[in-house]
């Protein structure tokens, strides 16, 4: 791996890497808006139930996900949400380098409002368009529009790259 991809990538490499003939992350809606300066905000393209159990064994042929029930945006494009929990969709496409790991963190105007994100590593390899739970602790609720960002993803250079890269069942999911 180059030096100067050691350590959490700045918005000026993450520029670099999204214009790159093999580009970090595809179907942005606004680059320049979403572009930070320690990472890139993704935008919310998919809302829905889970509605079902899910299960987690020791082995991966046990792992059960649960059915997920779409909801559906008004004709301005917003979604009000009671309180409870979400399967949520990115629109971005991520396509990450062996080189390179991300993690996702809230934005915090979500903190502000009572709403939370939960995600799990990017892995070196991992190539996507990914989904995260959002949790509306709010009482009151939460009033989200399509494509507005809710989270921002933060990219890492590997101190060195792993010998394979992500192979997981999520491999190219939501393509």
């Amino acid at each position: 791996m180059s030096d100067s991809l050691a350590g959490a990538l700045s918005r000026e490499q993450l520029h670099a890497l999204i214009l790159s003939d093999q580009p970090l992350l595809t179907e942005l809606q606004d680059l320049e808006t979403q572009l930070q300066p320690n990472g890139i905000d993704l935008t919310l393209r998919e809302v829905a139930h889970h509605s079902g159990q899910g299960a987690m064994g020791i082995d991966s042929a046990d792992r059960v996900l649960p059915e997920l029930e779409p909801l559906e945006f008004d004709a301005d494009g917003w979604l009000d949400l009671a309180p409870g929990i979400y399967h949520i969709v990115y629109n971005e496409v991520v396509d990450i380098p062996t080189s390179l790991m991300a993690l996702g963190r809230p934005r915090s105007s979500l903190a502000r409002c009572g709403v939370s994100i939960v995600t799990a590593v990017w892995d070196a390899g991992y190539n996507g368009r990914s989904t995260s739970l959002l949790v509306v602790h709010n009482p009151a609720g939460f009033r989200v529009q399509r494509n507005s960002r809710v989270m921002q993803l933060v990219f890492f250079g590997m101190s060195e790259a792993p010998a394979d890269g992500y192979r997981g069942r999520y491999q190219g999911e939501n393509l």
